[in-house]
């Protein structure tokens, strides 16, 4: 989750070369242990370790009898205990030097929420059916952004998982899962998590979340997963009492305390974070990971907190591949570079860019942190070739300098999107993108999201074209709820719309039940015609072997006007040509632009168009005539691929 437009400076520090720095416990413990901290089964009971390096003794309290049990020291900070007393399924709780009690900082699940016990769960119970799974690499996924909680009625990974087929069939191949981190209230968006290793209780149990990805996986389709290591939420964050280390003033973060990974005492913080990323990879076989907001990730350690975890994704892996992207703000291209050529090792960044410009082609508004950009077709023929705009100019909204040169990122580094959770939600009563444009539109700009060379997301009911909104909730007690409403009238204030009384009064209390409820999937409110544009897409995208290559033989566009462009795929299996008119009909009498030349001995034939009836469109008459002359359809995009010209046979000149 992001705050678009922050004007706060936040650097990631460039990697080095030195290992992470590891708390480890005593060699023989660690051995026979998948995690560093938690509760493990062994076959002569179960096993809790916890870090409190502050404090004196801890003990063990199980729930039903009485008495507690004293752990003893591992040294560094560390506390163990191999008690016969406990089973799976068992529940617990820590005190620590007589305060408490507390949940497990490692808890694998909270059946009660952040304030009730820990529950002793075994890992290796679940009978996994995906051992030829070979995990998901970056290039050619069609991602899918969805959350647990709204994407079905019920709002379960059981009720979610019969939904997997129709997204395989549409063509979707790599879901991104919101945090699912246990946190408290009884709904909320998951960025507000603080059992990092719990899967949400809300939910369901562990296992049906291990169900739901293997079941993906039967499927094609991998899974990867929404982690918060910037910042805990505000309720239920027990890591405190086991130590302050956890925490640090020295840097200002945009949520609350920032993570101490370069501090003193950061070695258990580190191992703790790192060790939960592998921890996903490792029991729960998710592909891969999205990073949230890693510019509020601090460390100046010689190897940076983000290399580690990627390192650790990697090798929890085992030999699956596997996915890792990151939202990063100030568009930092050396978070997706390898680490031989200084680069942290990961795969793709959001860009932001392709979405603002798009959003502002689309609605006209280039307010608030869209001010910087004007959706013309320079700025989108830019994305697709270049990906970020902002590669280290001034930025007018910020005043300051934003972006890193991308070169030699390959395309499909940059996930682009039209909508995702932040910005429907960042809308006058969450409203999606198509509720805010022209059908024709939305039409043209989700042909450049699909077929563009780029990584495309959609967000949950996309596909649909769903009229339900997607709201911003959050279940908080009084008066943390007041702050956090307040906090986001003043957010969203930055939109003049929004900064006046009535339309501040139109924005939803994100405590008020209703915020949640009204944000749940209606696939009644979507359109087959949306639907089949869609499909379509996909379609072209997977079998069409110039789309599916993702612009690796080349790719160039041009300007046509303020509102049109062309982009072009050149491939020795026939050159592809998209046209793309955001404004009104154009007749172009002259067009000294080489890229609409088609292959010698060949002439443009239509290969797809947003404007078939079948998507709600008028029709496609021949772009080119028999003279030469161009007219672009207004509100459109067409595809093209070269047929051999009348009179040359097999195209031959």
């Amino acid at each position: 989750m992001i705050a678009p437009g922050s004007q706060r400076r936040s650097e990631v520090h460039q990697p080095g070369a030195a290992p992470v720095v590891r708390a480890r416990l005593g060699d023989a413990i660690a051995a026979r242990r998948s995690l560093p901290i938690g509760a493990e089964c062994r076959p002569d009971g179960v096993e809790f370790v916890v870090w409190a390096p502050a404090r004196r003794k801890v003990e063990l309290v199980l729930e039903g009898p009485s008495d507690s049990l004293s752990m003893a020291s591992g040294g560094r900070g560390y506390f163990v205990l191999l008690t016969s007393r406990a089973r799976p399924g068992a529940r617990y709780w820590f005190l620590v030097d007589g305060e408490g009690p507390f949940p497990d900082p490692a808890s694998r699940f909270q059946p009660d929420g952040p304030h009730g016990p820990s529950e002793v769960i075994d890992p290796g119970a679940y009978a996994w059916a995906d051992a030829e799974w070979p995990g998901a690499d970056l290039g050619g996924q069609v991602m899918y952004e969805l959350h647990a909680g709204t994407f079905t009625r019920e709002g379960t990974w059981a009720a979610a998982e019969p939904e997997l087929p129709r997204l395989a069939a549409l063509g979707v191949t790599l879901i991104e899962l919101m945090p699912v981190a246990d946190f408290a209230g009884s709904f909320g968006w998951g960025y507000d998590g603080v059992d990092l290793y719990a899967p949400s209780r809300l939910y369901g149990r562990p296992d049906d979340l291990r169900r739901f990805i293997d079941a993906a996986h039967a499927l094609g389709l991998g899974v990867i997963l929404d982690v918060v290591y910037n910042h805990l939420g505000p309720e239920g964050n027990h890591l405190r009492q086991f130590s302050p280390d956890y925490f640090t003033d020295r840097y200002q973060n945009e949520w609350g305390d920032a993570i101490n990974f370069d501090g003193e005492s950061s070695a258990g913080v580190r191992e703790f974070f790192v060790s939960n990323a592998g921890y996903w990879i490792d029991e729960f076989h998710f592909d891969g990971l999205r990073l949230d907001a890693t510019q509020q990730i601090f460390d100046s350690s010689p190897e940076h907190i983000l290399s580690a975890v990627a390192g650790r994704v990697r090798e929890a892996a085992r030999g699956r591949r596997t996915v890792i992207v990151a939202e990063n703000e100030p568009q930092l291209a050396a978070l997706a570079r390898p680490p031989d050529r200084e680069g942290y090792g990961l795969d793709a960044l959001w860009n932001d860019d392709f979405h603002h410009s798009a959003h502002v082609a689309l609605t006209g508004r280039c307010e608030a942190y869209y001010s910087d950009y004007r959706g013309t077709a320079q700025e989108l023929v830019s994305t697709m070739k270049r990906g970020f705009l902002y590669q280290g100019q001034r930025s007018g909204w910020q005043r300051k300098r934003r972006g890193t040169p991308a070169n030699g990122l390959p395309p499909a580094a940059f996930v682009h999107y039209l909508q995702n959770h932040d910005q429907v939600a960042n809308s006058i009563d969450g409203k999606r993108i198509q509720q805010l444009t022209a059908p024709g539109l939305h039409r043209a700009l989700t042909a450049v999201l699909l077929l563009g060379p780029q990584t495309p997301l959609l967000f949950q009911g996309e596909e649909l074209g769903v009229q339900s909104p997607f709201l911003y909730f959050a279940d908080h007690p009084a008066p943390l709820s007041a702050l956090v409403r307040e906090g986001r009238r003043k957010f969203l204030s930055q939109f003049p719309g929004l900064a006046t009384p009535r339309g501040a009064a139109r924005l939803q209390d994100p405590a008020d039940r209703a915020a949640f409820e009204s944000s749940k999937l209606d696939p009644r409110t979507g359109s087959a015609e949306t639907l089949a544009l869609h499909r379509d897409l996909l379609r072209l995208r997977r079998d069409d072997p110039v789309f599916a290559a993702q612009g690796r033989s080349g790719i160039d566009g041009a300007v046509l006007s303020d509102r049109a462009f062309a982009v072009r795929w050149f491939d020795a299996r026939g050159d592809r040509l998209l046209i793309v008119n955001l404004g009104l009909r154009q007749r172009l009498d002259a067009a000294p632009e080489p890229l609409l030349a088609p292959p010698a001995g060949t002439a443009w034939q239509t290969l797809w168009s947003s404007e078939e009836p079948r998507y709600g469109g008028s029709g496609t008459p021949d772009l080119v005539d028999g003279e030469g002359v161009w007219t672009l359809l207004p509100h459109a995009a067409v595809a093209l691929a070269p047929a051999p010209a009348p009179g040359t046979g097999d195209g031959g000149s």
